[in-house]
């Protein structure tokens, strides 16, 4: 292994720094980068991912490992592929997932490619995530700590690029990591963990979509029969399932089921009302071949939502003229209030089989 040559991707937080240095002992011949994503945080209170003060925490553990370090400028791809995608889901009413467009497009995009043109073999994260085998196919592993496991962000890599893919923390958990960290001195031993969504730097996202122009209109708040309760102020400002700050008195709490950006309404219904019994997903990337699915299998929705048990189907929908693969799931029990945006995850048993973006809610 002193032969191979391994890019980790340094944020200056514990993590990506115990990364490097198990990298090292390993006897891997590492190097440390961090991407300069053009944060600004000034006002800002939170720990970022990638901003000024983090190029230096990262470069400050790359000068006690005695590892090079470098700095790579990404802002152009952060703003093409992450920032305005970001924009455009919200305003048509869906609710992205930026997480996994940064780790498609940048790090295991951009990062890996320009890792692999510099002569590196692999490059190394601090995820927790695992890679794994289904069926002999390469494919993406629930790591040791099931709390911080971060698989549910990275389904979207590509799957011929997991080969060239390391994480050093697939055996251990976060206090495990911790206090490797403390126990060899690392800078950063002490830091917090970054927060929330990383080019956001003000108070959250809403203040971000107004300050990059995006328009809130008021318009009306319906129940499920078109009846107009109350009146929103603009789409962007709610969520599905929100049931507070709506500004509607009712006997009975109602809850966010559908935001409609098409006619700016936000549709309003009980809770028992509208039950969820399955979804639609495009944009899919598998790691496993399709015939090689269980029927049966289990779906994240959210990041921190128990998994949901589901039947799987694939079908192809005709767009412009073109069939595009989309995946239908079934849930063996009805759930409640799911985001169109989102991403759906597809689990068997603890691997990762691929996924895709939650297109249609089936009622």
């Amino acid at each position: 292994m002193s032969k191979k040559k391994v890019l980790v991707a340094m944020s200056g937080g514990v993590d990506s720094a115990v990364s490097a240095y198990l990298l090292k002992k390993k006897g891997f011949d590492v190097t440390g980068v961090t991407m300069c994503l053009g944060i600004n945080p000034i006002g800002s209170k939170k720990t970022l991912c990638c901003g000024p003060k983090e190029i230096q925490d990262a470069k400050a553990v790359c000068t006690y490992l005695s590892i090079p370090h470098y700095v790579f400028n990404f802002a152009d791809i952060l703003e093409k592929k992450v920032i305005k995608n970001f924009l455009e889901q919200y305003k048509s009413g869906n609710t992205p997932n930026p997480c996994v467009e940064c780790n498609k497009y940048l790090k295991f995009g951009k990062l890996l490619d320009q890792a692999k043109a510099l002569g590196f073999d692999f490059i190394a994260t601090g995820h927790y995530a695992k890679i794994g085998k289904y069926k002999g196919q390469t494919c993406l592993k629930i790591p040791k700590d099931k709390i911080k496991d971060q698989t549910y962000f990275l389904y979207k890599i590509e799957k011929e690029k997991l080969e060239s893919i390391l994480f050093p923390l697939d055996i251990y958990t976060k206090d495990e990591v911790r206090k490797i960290a403390k126990k060899v001195n690392l800078p950063v031993a002490e830091k917090t963990e970054s927060q929330d969504i990383c080019f956001i730097t003000g108070k959250n996202y809403k203040e971000f979509l107004k300050e990059r122009g995006v328009k809130n209109i008021s318009g009306n708040i319906i129940d499920t029969n078109g009846n107009v309760l109350g009146i929103h102020k603009g789409i962007t400002n709610y969520t599905i399932g929100q049931h507070k700050g709506l500004g509607i008195s009712t006997k009975s709490p109602l809850f966010i089921v559908e935001i409609n950006a098409k006619n700016n309404t936000l549709v309003v219904a009980e809770k028992t009302e509208k039950k969820v019994s399955g979804l639609v997903a495009d944009s899919i990337n598998l790691f496993v071949k399709e015939t090689d699915f269980p029927k049966t299998v289990f779906i994240k929705i959210r990041y921190r939502q128990a998994p949901i048990k589901t039947n799987v189907y694939l079908e192809y929908e005709k767009y412009n003229s073109k069939k595009h693969k989309i995946l239908k799931f079934i849930f063996e029990k009805h759930t409640d209030f799911i985001a169109t945006g989102q991403s759906c995850v597809i689990y068997y048993r603890n691997m990762v089989l691929g996924g895709g973006i939650i297109k249609k809610v089936i009622y």
